[in-house]
């Protein structure tokens, strides 16, 4: 597959925010952060895998700024980055078919829309 390498600095941010997320691993560990930081212990709990491995996948998180983390003692905790996939959102907006927004129009017309007795 041939890459495209005319990019910008934030095309690599979306790139590796989106690798970062292609596995579904990592998903549903950020999924388990929407509600609140955890320990790495916490978030391989579901998972069944050796700590190592769950601290492979928090890297490639943290390395797409998609999480952060804090270390106090001997446990480390992860959170979420604040607006970290406001990027990502705002590509897949940008790039939604001409019908789908056409519709999202006609949809926000019909609700905001209050019929008289004249119609």
């Amino acid at each position: 597959m041939p890459k495209y390498s005319g990019g910008t600095d934030g095309d690599a941010e979306l790139d590796r925010m989106f690798r970062a997320l292609a596995d579904g691993t990592r998903r549903a560990m950020v999924a388990r952060l929407v509600h609140g930081p955890a320990s790495v212990s916490q978030l391989a709990e579901p998972f069944g895998m050796a700590l190592p491995t769950v601290v492979q996948h928090l890297r490639v998180l943290e390395e797409a700024q998609i999480v952060s983390s804090e270390k106090v003692g001997r446990v480390r905790t992860y959170q979420l980055v604040p607006d970290a996939l406001v990027p990502a959102n705002a590509w897949i907006v940008a790039h939604r078919r001409p019908q789908e927004r056409q519709l999202d129009r006609l949809g926000d017309y019909l609700t905001n829309h209050q019929p008289t007795q004249e119609d």
